[in-house]
């Protein structure tokens, strides 16, 4: 699976995830698979910046980061500067409840391929393209997001 994109643009994604192994090995999936992937982020603060700079086309955070910081709390600013968010978590339910502040969750653990798949079926959706098929593990919550288009 490659990464959609148009002519010109490559789509820019965020990994802020505490576990450095998890974060490296999924970066290296994404970018295999033609997705620009931003420098890796384990806070909030630093995730915040980054997002700030460069307003990427997807976030993918994990529900709980270094030094007791909160992917939640995190997606909460992210959505409010525009950038969507998938969160991932090994706390299915904790995900599950932040079903305001993202569109998706895919639960930990999770094989390599399937986050990709996960990653072309978000992008594809909210740039309004629904002829992806939902990958199994990967939970939607807002499909409000999706009919608002893509980000800014």
């Amino acid at each position: 699976m490659t990464a959609r994109k148009d002519s010109k643009t490559v789509q820019t994604l965020m990994i802020v995830e505490d576990e450095v192994l998890v974060a490296i090995h999924l970066r290296d999936e994404l970018q295999k698979a033609g997705y620009k992937v931003l420098d890796l982020t384990d806070r909030l603060d630093a995730a915040l910046e980054v997002a700030k700079a460069v307003k990427p086309h997807l976030a993918l955070v994990n529900v709980r980061l270094a030094r007791g910081d909160d992917g939640i709390e995190l997606s909460k600013h992210l959505k409010g500067l525009g950038v969507p968010v998938l969160l991932i978590s090994g706390q299915v339910s904790r995900a599950s409840s932040a079903k305001t502040v993202a569109i998706g969750s895919m639960p930990k653990p999770y094989e390599p391929e399937e986050m990709v798949l996960a990653v072309a079926y978000l992008l594809a959706r909210l740039n309004g393209d629904n002829t992806l098929p939902k990958p199994h593990q990967l939970e939607v919550f807002d499909d409000e997001s999706f009919e608002r288009g893509p980000p800014a």
